[in-house]
């Protein structure tokens, strides 16, 4: 039984970020980079800085540290981690950004009819893309039906007060998993730290989920690249000038397993309990914040391509879309996605 599995090169997986046409610089530029969430953070900040590299970056690892201590599931103290363990249907206390993810999550699971759905924790796990990373076949009928019963936003509450945020579940094997928001959140994190100290040329990412502001180093509008969805990581699919506003690109086509020459992508289809096996291949979404865009292009990925456009125009979204053909790729955009393309 052949069984391989294929990661995503993170930070290049889903965007490729270009600063300059050139090497030339006409005004100083600060590069950071580092490690989060099981990919890549980077921060490129033009023209005159007053604050210390060493201690900016000291300052990003922390923001960024914070963040995986609060939402992720691949360590077992973690605020999520312990959420998920608990059986109890009491509120539970959780941060504020937390909150903000979850409820971001839940009006986009609204929308998509569940095709974004951060309780599919369950199904993540069984297929082997959660941090457990076990399995070795190709799960039955039986188990995936025993793990959709644990699945579903329904059972999950947030509520807010004067005192802070809580989370309850009214199903005990209730499993949530925010990793499909996690970069779309530490980028606007980054966005949101840059602005705390008055940096208003800045270019920042989380794996493929980028915010930016302002200019590059040769005063122009920092350029994102839209991979092509092939193993090539500088193949160019398009450029899109952000405006100041988030992008985020989910992709099939780097995170998955084979077997029996089947290839199995890590995003999970709720409704069927399995991984989608349809030809679009690549989402791209510009919203105003990273982790708007960060949920939207994984639900309209699960729901394909003519269902995704349909939604993508009935909510104004800006969105790009690569599908797979009989001859290679086709692409098709919403128009309120042309107005940041660049010829």
């Amino acid at each position: 039984m052949a069984y391989s599995f294929a990661r995503s090169l993170p930070f290049v997986a889903a965007l490729m970020l270009l600063t300059a046409c050139d090497n030339a610089t006409t005004r100083p530029q600060m590069d950071i980079a580092g490690k989060t969430m099981g990919t890549f953070y980077s921060v490129k900040i033009s023209g005159e800085v007053t604050e210390n590299r060493q201690q900016l970056q000291q300052e990003i690892d922390a923001l960024l540290e914070q963040a995986n201590d609060d939402i992720s599931t691949y360590r077992a103290d973690s605020v999520l981690s312990r959420f998920n363990r608990s059986h109890s249907s009491a509120p539970q206390p959780i941060p504020r950004g937390m909150a903000d993810i979850i409820l971001t999550a839940q009006r986009i699971g609204r929308d998509t009819h569940d095709a974004m759905n951060i309780t599919v924790g369950p199904l993540v796990n069984l297929w082997g893309f959660g941090p457990d990373k076990r399995p070795v076949s190709v799960p039955s009928q039986q188990q995936i039906d025993a793990a959709k019963r644990n699945v579903g936003l329904q059972h999950l509450t947030l509520t807010s007060n004067a005192q802070g945020e809580w989370l309850q579940k009214d199903l005990p094997g209730l499993y949530v998993d925010l990793s499909t928001l996690g970069e779309g959140y530490g980028a606007d994190l980054l966005a949101q730290l840059m602005a705390r100290k008055g940096i208003t040329n800045y270019l920042v990412s989380v794996g493929g989920a980028v915010r930016s502001r302002g200019v590059n180093g040769q005063g122009q509008p920092w350029r994102v690249a839209i991979q092509k969805p092939t193993d090539q990581e500088n193949a160019v699919q398009a450029l899109v000038d952000l405006q100041g506003y988030g992008i985020s690109t989910a992709g099939s086509y780097r995170n998955y397993f084979e077997q029996n020459g089947q290839r199995y992508s890590h995003i999970i289809d709720p409704n069927t309990g399995r991984p989608i096996n349809h030809r679009l291949v690549s989402v791209t979404v510009i919203a105003p914040t990273a982790l708007e865009a960060d949920g939207w292009d994984s639900g309209l990925m699960v729901l394909g391509s003519e269902k995704a456009m349909k939604l993508a125009e009935q909510q104004g979204l800006a969105v790009y879309m690569i599908s797979k053909t009989d001859d290679g790729f086709s692409a098709q955009m919403t128009p309120q996605f042309k107005a940041f393309l660049l010829q």
